[in-house]
């Protein structure tokens, strides 16, 4: 077994602290990379994880995380910078002999894309590509954890108001997408080269999603269209960054035009397990549901 700790960054995300956990159940050594050091990172070093603090845009920091690595999980946040992000990994991981970087991308990344974060996610594709490491990137589909985040809870009813139209998607569990990660990671000779979408293992549309949440929770649930302006503008009331309102807005488009859709089984082949449907994912998370206890 290969000795050298595998890199995680954004290790105290959704899915970046759960291939921590999956690769330390593999009995792999870990070094996690955080923005900051507090009690989720705390948590992790409990685990077993090796610890170390950093900004993926300082080229000196990347390197010291790097040193003695071989093989990385890469995620940036939506926000500017990502491309510079992965220009220093890059060259960071040539200089410390990196091996192979699992690079988080998503399904709109494309030389075309409208979403300024969309485009950015396609070019750094390209420069892993470009890279002495071997990269796989992922594509995945919307998650399911936007389901809690974005849904109301108003007089024993919910509320999806989102402006999806009548688009579809199978949205994926952050805990799934670990896996996969984590299983690459630990044997990444068949993926190098690969990039895979991720998808969820049924295609919905957000009245099914909601139906299906309703059925778990007990409660009504609805889906209520609403137009991609007017989403926009409740994301500025809240106080989001604009470059995360122009990729959001120009994703939604994508939504309407099918960019999203679809379904397939690599989750299965590569992890052996399906993945989590809406029902799973809203049975085991309802604590994420606030007051919809039935």
């Amino acid at each position: 077994m290969n000795d050298n700790p595998i890199l995680v960054t954004g290790a105290t995300g959704k899915t970046g602290a759960q291939v921590v956990g999956d690769l330390l159940d593999r009995g792999r050594r870990v070094c996690a990379m955080v923005h900051r050091e507090d009690d989720r990172s705390a948590w992790l070093a409990k685990q077993g994880a090796e610890i170390v603090s950093g900004d993926l845009l300082d080229i000196d920091a990347v390197a010291r995380a790097l040193t003695g690595v071989r093989r990385a999980y890469f995620v940036y946040p939506i926000r500017p910078g990502l491309v510079e992000a992965t220009t220093a990994f890059a060259q960071a991981g040539a200089e410390t002999g990196l091996d192979v970087v699992v690079n988080m991308s998503q399904i709109s990344a494309r030389r075309t894309a409208k979403s300024d974060a969309a485009r950015q996610h396609w070019l750094s594709e390209r420069v892993f590509d470009w890279a002495p490491a071997g990269a796989v990137h992922l594509r995945p589909t919307f998650f399911a954890e936007w389901l809690p985040v974005n849904w109301r809870f108003i007089d024993g009813s919910g509320v999806l108001p989102l402006p999806f139209g009548e688009g579809r998607h199978a949205p994926i569990a952050a805990g799934d997408q670990a896996r996969v990660i984590a299983a690459i990671l630990v044997a990444p000779d068949d993926h190098v080269g690969h990039t895979y979408p991720l998808y969820g293992p049924v295609e919905l549309n957000h009245h099914e999603i909601a139906a299906a949440m309703s059925r778990e929770l007990g409660i009504p649930v609805r889906y209520d269209p609403i137009e991609i302006d007017a989403f926009a503008e409740a994301l500025r009331k809240a106080g989001s960054p604009e470059h995360l309102i122009q990729h959001l807005s120009e994703v939604a488009v994508d939504y309407r035009n099918g960019v999203f859709a679809g379904t397939d089984d690599v989750i299965e082949r590569i992890t052996g397990r399906k993945p989590q449907t809406v029902e799973q994912y809203v049975r085991t998370n309802r604590d994420l549901f606030a007051g919809a206890a039935a």
